[in-house]
């Protein structure tokens, strides 16, 4: 059968979370990804919490595979400032002091995992943050031993939730984006080389963090084929002619016609989901595609609703046999 498409609800953290099922069965969707911290509390501890999550889902008929900490993940290796307050919750940025924040976002996405856990969830997706982000281009020019210690730091940090993650039976998939430890696939190599490649550690795919860089968004799921452990189903435009405003961003926000590329609603932009489910069914990929939808010039309810459509449309079961087995007789 086809795979569950699920809707991610951090898009729609103004809406309670029966609000959101209310929709999702609406807009046609077989499940959620629950995003932190607007729709989970992971420090409840009381069982009848997470069941009436479980309950709740089950009567609009929505199932859940993933819980997402994208926010709280983005605090544990980044260098802190001002605008992770607004992105925190107030227990996690208490008094804003760097090594506070980190040690309490470690804490919570380790809590992430229990609940996880408690949700009969095997995967959590998210951020890790970059301590090396800024180091990006390479003028004044950064010495490697620089880069070598932001991925020893990660490592230092990642490894204990990782083993934590692991006694629970949990996944962490880190979503390749700019701004991470891994943004393309050589820093999504060199961050599993950092953790020894630890079982615990994958990857969130989404192509539209990729294909605006130039980076070969269908190759990345071959180069990783054991660690697509989740898939986000996002797409992006990007021009063909010269831009005022460049792939970097120029300090202007997502949506601005200027901009070099701007995500787009799913099967708008020019990402190739032909070749991607292509992909994922040669890797054997059979967990949820899950829309995050961040479409800046759309309103969000249609666009939900035609993401899910074209979804749903483009997917389809891997072939159980060769086309021309039919040739060989016995």
């Amino acid at each position: 059968m086809a795979r569950l498409v699920t809707l991610y609800s951090l898009q729609w953290g103004d809406l309670t979370l029966k609000e959101v099922c209310i929709k999702a069965k609406e807009f046609g969707y077989d499940g959620l990804e629950l995003g932190l911290p607007d729709h989970l509390d992971v420090r409840q501890t009381d069982p009848a919490y997470y069941e009436g999550i479980m309950a709740l889902l089950e009567k609009h008929g929505l199932q859940l595979r993933t819980i997402s900490s994208h926010l709280v993940g983005q605090a544990v290796c980044d260098r802190i400032d001002e605008r992770h307050k607004a992105i925190l919750p107030a227990h996690i940025w208490g008094d804003g002091d760097p090594e506070g924040v980190s040690r309490r976002a470690a804490e919570e996405l380790i809590l992430t995992a229990r609940a996880a856990k408690a949700l009969g969830v095997d995967t959590v997706v998210g951020f890790t943050g970059s301590p090396i982000w800024h180091l990006l281009y390479a003028f004044p020019p950064v010495p490697g031993e620089m880069i070598d210690e932001g991925y020893q730091l990660f490592a230092r940090r990642f490894i204990p939730i990782l083993d934590q993650f692991e006694k629970l039976g949990v996944r962490f998939a880190l979503e390749v984006h700019p701004t991470e430890i891994a943004f393309d696939t050589f820093s999504a190599q060199r961050a599993l080389e950092a953790l020894d490649h630890h079982p615990a550690f994958g990857f969130n795919y989404d192509p539209s963090h990729l294909g605006y860089q130039g980076v070969d968004y269908v190759d990345f799921i071959y180069q990783f084929p054991e660690r697509i452990y989740h898939v986000h189903m996002k797409d992006v435009y990007w021009s063909d002619t010269p831009k005022q405003v460049g792939v970097f961003g120029g300090h202007v926000p997502f949506g601005d016609p200027r901009r070099f590329w701007n995500f787009r609603s799913v099967g708008r932009g020019r990402i190739n989901f032909e070749e991607i489910i292509r992909a994922l069914n040669a890797i054997g990929y059979h967990g949820p595609l899950s829309i995050e939808w961040e479409d800046s010039a759309m309103d969000r309810e249609h666009g939900a609703r035609e993401s899910c459509a074209f979804t749903k449309r483009i997917d389809f079961q891997s072939s159980g046999h060769a086309f021309d087995a039919f040739f060989a007789k016995d």
